[in-house]
């Protein structure tokens, strides 16, 4: 635990270091110089020298001694309010600490807690610089000596714990800092190890037992005040010590005795986040958010931690365009909050918004350059926007920051991947495992890698690794792929690393047999919206749920830039629906879904972007992609545009909201075609209506409308198929789904080969004739089909 000498002997220091005249005050001068040297890559104008100590002694009168200026205190309660990092500054004056060499030390022990106290007067046991701080520090007397029979609890159950060998500790520091604003005051942080304790033994139910009488004794004292001060010095030792179970119960008492104060909930929901309860964490923090904005100036400067930790809490549900919006208010509160800025570039990057999400990192770094998590993040911004080159060195410094990023080193490797460069993918995968060996996608993607190297057999190796740590079928699949590749180096038809060569044939040279096998371009199309629906999971959300949620809902009517009546909704908002929607997802996959719904829906509906949508019109794009019958969700695609404000009240919609629907739809999900053809909407409007039928005729036009989703239906219905042995002639991995066969020449193409026009380039042929298949069991009866023909014909010539 951050011990009360290790951070306001740093305050110290600084305060000593800028006290030019020994006044034991910082005026405005000095205090200027303090600001300047203290963030030595930012070019203060002398106007916003004066406003930032205009604000400061307005905001700390109370510490403002005359000419003197602002106190030592004053100026420990400025870190105390999170306006800077005490140690970030330390660091960046070169100030270093006078060691304090008198410092007793305990000769002997004892079993009983008054003993103990007795032999070191509690005054040198404050040792956490919350308890002394002004305004949210420790206030009575009492209270003090709760706090000290209460650190002997803790040192005691330690100790035993320690000589057991119960105590544990995980490798938090390998990951990516969530930037947790954990304290109110003091910007302490946990350990680099989380402490794990051992609440099994009998020692901890006896530490239990003596904590509960400690409580009893606070529930007594004699006012309601000195027993809230009791049970919030309790939870923050607690909360110090990472026993984050029994801290909860103290700061959820605390609530209980003072509700409308803020700090119980905030602390409560610190709690709670660390328990993993994160729906809990979100709902005290923004019980605090709700009492700091009603409790008037008080609580103003505590505000933008509130709405970084309620946004910390909102991504661990998965709600990441509400968590941007708390970030985002947090950054306008306070402009230098770097760890906001952060989080807030992470999460645009998170839901899609690269550019916006570069922008607030390249913010964050200017303000911490030494930030490895910003740079990181920043890296991958640039990664996905096609910036790979710009990228490498993000990642290098991040790594260079801290050399067991393990997200800097992950990404880097899959960058390296795209790019073609295996070897080195290889080894930044390697790395990975040197800190996390169990780290599964890390182990499948070295075998990647060394495969695209050309090291088959070290490729073989690691996916044996990795098969040992996980069972997925992916990687089953990988492993009969490399057999596959193996068989085809021998026979000497491949490549360097086995795979079979091939040709990409024009479209018109592909000839289908039969009327069940698709059409090369219209499969190609079909697979790319089911790949997006596998993203986005929305098979697994029932038609139905839409056309609940529009019942239910009563959304307020608003008027777009034409004026035109619509039911919109902000983007946030929309997320909490998709929550309901997908209440099924985990709160990642959640996350992966709303990124690609925002990139893929939300760009096109958003086109001007307001930030706002048409609900009915977002309801009729998401139906014909979700699960239930085609006919279910075509019905439901029209009951949501009757929904919309300029069609309620009517039987049917106006021809032209259903013209503008097919084309956003075709915007939407065929952008090749869809995109130009958003663009010819124009001249008089029609407003003649469209009943149910018309409707399901414009829908399915193959040309015009989205009668793609009859391939797609099918699509979903067999694309977990497999052909047993059969494996695709070019790419050599297992057909799953179709299997479209040559008639010619015999070879076998998956789904994706055969969209795509590639053919084995050992077959030259004028053109190639495709029978598509959907299971064996069809293949079998085609077989059998054509060996009766063959009898019948053999017969008829014998006659």
């Amino acid at each position: 635990m951050a011990t009360r000498g290790s951070r306001s002997e740093k305050v110290k220091r600084i305060f000593q270091q800028f006290d030019a005249n020994c006044d034991g005050g910082l005026n405005r001068e000095e205090m200027a110089d303090l600001v300047v040297a203290v963030n030595p890559r930012v070019k203060f104008s002398d106007a916003q020298i004066s406003a930032i100590l205009d604000e400061v002694f307005r905001t700390y009168g109370e510490f403002i001694d005359g000419e003197k200026g602002l106190t030592y205190d004053g100026l420990l309660r400025t870190y105390d309010d999170g306006a800077g990092d005490v140690d970030r500054d330390f660091d960046a004056l070169g100030l270093e600490l006078i060691s304090d060499d008198n410092k007793g030390k305990s000769a002997a022990s004892s079993s009983s807690i008054a003993d103990e106290r007795v032999l070191e007067p509690h005054k040198k046991q404050r040792t956490a610089a919350w308890a002394a701080s002004p305004n949210h520090g420790i206030v009575f007397d009492e209270t003090w000596k709760v706090v000290d029979d209460l650190e002997i609890l803790i040192k005691r159950l330690k100790a035993k714990q320690v000589k057991d060998g119960k105590m544990k500790g995980d490798n938090f520091d390998a990951y990516s800092d969530p930037g947790w604003s954990r304290e109110l005051g003091p910007s302490t942080e946990l350990s680099e190890k989380r402490v794990v304790w051992e609440e099994s033994g009998h020692d901890y139910a006896l530490f239990v037992k003596e904590l509960g009488v400690l409580r009893t004794k606070v529930d007594g004292a004699r006012s309601r005040e000195e027993a809230f001060d009791g049970h919030m010095a309790i939870g923050r030792v607690l909360y110090e010590h990472q026993l984050f179970k029994e801290a909860l119960v103290s700061f959820k008492r605390a609530c209980e005795l003072q509700p409308v104060d803020v700090r119980p909930h905030f602390r409560a929901g610190n709690c709670l986040y660390l328990l993993g309860r994160h729906g809990e964490a979100k709902e005290e923090f923004t019980l605090a958010l709700e009492a700091a904005e009603n409790g008037g100036n008080q609580w103003a400067f505590l505000l933008p931690q509130i709405h970084v930790n309620l946004g910390i809490a909102l991504e661990g549900e998965g709600m990441v365009m509400s968590a941007c919006e708390h970030y985002r208010e947090a950054a306008i509160l306070c402009p230098t909050h770097f760890r906001a800025l952060k989080l807030l570039g992470s999460a645009l990057f998170g839901v899609g918004e690269y550019r916006a999400a570069v922008k607030a990192l390249e913010e964050a770094i200017f303000m911490k350059a030494d930030y490895a998590d910003a740079h990181c993040d920043l890296a991958s911004a640039l990664h996905a926007m096609g910036e790979g080159e710009k990228a490498i060195p993000v990642f290098q410094k991040a790594i260079d920051l801290k050399p067991g990023h393990v997200d800097a080193l992950y990404n880097l490797g899959g960058l390296y991947m795209d790019m073609g460069r295996f070897q080195r993918a290889s080894e930044m995968y390697t790395r990975v495992l040197a800190v996390c060996p169990n780290h599964w996608r890390a182990q499948l993607n070295k075998a990647v890698s060394l495969l695209g190297a050309g090291e088959a057999e070290e490729a073989k190796k690691a996916l044996k690794e990795a098969l040992k740590m996980t069972n997925r079928v992916e990687l089953h699949d990988a492993i009969s792929h490399l057999k596959q590749l193996q068989k085809k180096k021998v026979k000497a038809n491949g490549s360097a690393n086995g795979e079979g060569a091939f040709s990409i044939v024009e479209p018109s040279k592909f000839k289908t047999v039969g009327e069940k096998t698709a059409l090369r371009q219209e499969l190609a199309t079909a697979l790319a919206i089911r790949a997006f629906q596998r993203i986005t999971r929305l098979r697994g959300c029932d038609v139905d749920l839409l056309k609940k949620e529009m019942n239910d809902n009563d959304v307020p009517v608003s008027y777009s830039g034409g004026g035109v009546p619509e039911k919109s909704i902000r983007k946030p908002n929309l997320e909490v629906i998709l929550r309901r929607l997908l209440q099924f997802l985990k709160p990642e996959t959640f996350q992966g879904a709303v990124k690609g719904i925002n990139e893929r829906i939300l760009s096109v509906l958003d086109e001007n972007g307001s930030g706002r949508v048409d609900l009915g019109m977002f309801f009729a794009v998401l139906a014909p992609i979700c699960g239930g019958s085609p006919d279910k969700r075509k019905r439901v695609a029209y009951d949501a545009l009757l929904w919309r404000p300029v069609n309620e009240g009517s039987a049917q919609i106006k021809k032209a909201d259903a013209l503008r629907y097919i084309k956003l739809l075709r915007a939407v999900y065929i952008p090749s075609q869809g995109v130009s053809e958003m663009l010819e909407i124009h001249g008089e409007a029609d407003f003649s209506l469209v009943s149910l039928s018309e409707f399901l005729v414009m829908f399915d036009d193959p040309d015009w409308g989205f009668g793609i989703m009859s391939s797609l239906v099918k699509l979903e219905t067999g694309d977990r198929t497999r052909h047993g042995r059969y494996a695709c002639s070019v790419c050599r991995y297992p057909i799953i789904g179709s299997r479209f066969k040559e008639m010619k020449s015999h070879f076998s193409l998956c789904n994706q080969c055969y969209s795509e026009g590639k053919v084995p380039s050992t077959f030259k042929q004028e053109e190639y004739r495709f029978r598509e298949y959907g299971s064996e069991s069809e293949a079998m009866k085609d077989k059998c089909l054509c060996f009766n023909l063959q009898s019948k014909g053999s017969s008829n010539n014998d006659s």
